[in-house]
Parts: C-alpha cells; structure tokens; sequence
C-alpha cells in the first residue's frame, strides 16, 4: 500500500518520536513533526513545526504520545518548550476525515475530535505493544531506584502495587535479583500468577499490613490506590516510585509533605528511544494501514 500522499503530524513525546518519525517517512509519508527533542542536524525528510498548530496543519493522521494525558489536558512533552493542550482551533487544520493515534484520549479531546469528525485510535493498553517495550520500561525502573536508594534491591523489601503487563514483568525482575517482592492487586488470577512467579501475593485491603516495612513501593495502576494514611506507615527511608499514568497510583504530594522521596517515572519507554520507538511503530503502522484501506 501506498503512503505517497498521506501526511503525518508527529505532536508531543519523547526521543522515542525521533525514531517513529524516522519510520514513517521510510514508509513514504510526508512528516510533520514539534514537540520531542529535536536533534542535532534534524531529521532527515521531516518538516520541524513552528508550533502544534503548525504540525496539524493539512495532516491525515496525528500521532500522540503513548503516556497519558495530563490532568490538565497537556500531551506527554518532557521537553518541550511549552505545554500543548489540544485545542479545537490546533485540531480544526487537520485534512478531514482526520485520524489520531495515541496511547490514551481524555474527555477534553474526545469533546473536540467528535465536533471536529476527527476519529480517535487508542493503543495504551494494547497487551502485545506493552509487552515489547516492557524490557524497556522495566530497565528505566531499574535505574531510577538504584539512583535513589543506599541500599541494593537484592534483600530488599518491595511492594508493587498492581499487576498488569508491566507490574507483572516487574515483580519476574524484581524476584530474580533477590528482593522480598509483595504484590497487592485486585484480580485473584494477577495475585496467583505472582505468588508462582516467587511473590507474597496481598489484596488490596490486605496492602496497610506490609507497608511499614517496606523499602520501595512501586504502583503502576492508573488509579489513585496509595493515600496519605497509607503512606504514614511507610518507613522515612521508603522509595515511592510511580510508574502509572495519569493520575497515578501514589499520592504524590502527600508523600512529599511526609517527607518521603517519590519519583513520578512515567515516559520510562524513552530509556531505549530507538528499541521502543521502533517497537510502537509496529502498532502504530498496523493502524494506518487499515485508516489507509478504509480510505480506499
């Protein structure tokens, strides 16, 4: 299939959008991209924006970024130079019937695309994309508790708070370097599959029991699960890092007024840009291959 006339806004992210750029015009579209680190001698067939609205301007297909929205409606840009929050006017340039691909919508930009006939295409939770950047994702992890902790992660003592795709590779990395891994998750099937992999398996309500005792607390569930109360039986030395998109499982600012170290590690994909760029590319693609068919 021919991408010969298919323009494409790359809006938002991280390096791994260096790489999905590089993709899509090897793919033979024209690209238009603002937002992600912009390297050093540019990207090679890839228009650099003035702006979003730039970007949008004459675009079939946008691609977001993969980690969530923001509570405030900005797109996931670590570095960029500003916040970009979709507005109708930035969406309304786009070449119509128009197509966004992203991890995850919220309801200021489904409001938009449904005024606009934009057609919205979410991947976030797409099982076999989480998988293949997961070793990425688990890797980031890694470094941002060794970079914060006097103590190594062999013989520690661990909470992992949910145990989806990511929680579950996790508590296999975390068990094989030697820490004391505990999981709480809701679903008894999550709570089997980490007690065989070599966890203490906890629901829940069972969490508060294990806290105070625990040297790094990791919640990857995008729903607040870890309160101020919660928080208060964790020792002073405790880590807290949340790896779970908006608004996370950890009450960030709570834990910073107990005096806690947390760290909101999300975009942990970006620790292997070019892997993971190249891994969501393989998701992405497969959606405008069939936008494309249905064009036809």
């Amino acid at each position: 299939m021919s991408w010969q006339n298919t323009v494409i806004a790359i809006v938002a992210g991280d390096a791994r959008e260096q790489e999905i750029a590089r993709c899509a015009v090897r793919a033979g579209a024209a690209v238009r991209a603002y937002g992600f680190p912009w390297p050093d001698g540019g990207i090679e067939g890839v228009y650099h924006a003035a702006d979003a609205t730039d970007a949008l301007k004459g675009a079939d297909i946008a691609l977001f970024p993969i980690p969530g929205i923001s509570t405030e409606g900005a797109l996931f840009a670590p570095k960029g130079p500003q916040k970009i929050i979709p507005t109708r006017e930035m969406l309304a340039g786009m070449r119509r019937p128009g197509n966004i691909i992203l991890g995850w919508a919220d309801d200021n930009l489904k409001t938009h695309c449904n005024a606009l006939g934009i057609a919205l295409h979410e991947y976030e939770w797409d099982v076999d994309l989480m998988l293949l950047r997961g070793p990425a994702i688990v890797e980031g992890v890694l470094k941002v508790i060794i970079e914060n902790t006097q103590i190594t992660i062999h013989k520690s003592n661990v909470c992992l708070v949910g145990q989806g795709t990511i929680g579950s590779l996790l508590t296999k990395t975390l068990v094989g370097l030697g820490a004391h891994v505990h999981v709480a998750a809701r679903n008894p099937v999550q709570r089997a599959a980490a007690y065989a992999t070599g966890a203490e398996a906890l629901t829940l309500e069972q969490l508060s029991s294990v806290l105070h005792r625990m040297d790094i607390v990791i919640g990857s569930v995008p729903k607040r699960l870890l309160e101020r109360d919660q928080l208060a039986l964790l020792p002073k030395h405790a880590l807290l890092v949340d790896v779970a998109a908006p608004p996370g499982t950890i009450d960030r600012d709570a834990a910073v007024e107990l005096g806690l170290k947390v760290v909101w590690a999300r975009g942990m994909g970006a620790r292997a840009p070019i892997t993971v760029g190249r891994s969501q590319w393989t998701g992405i693609s497969r959606r405008i291959e069939a936008i494309l068919e249905q064009g036809q």
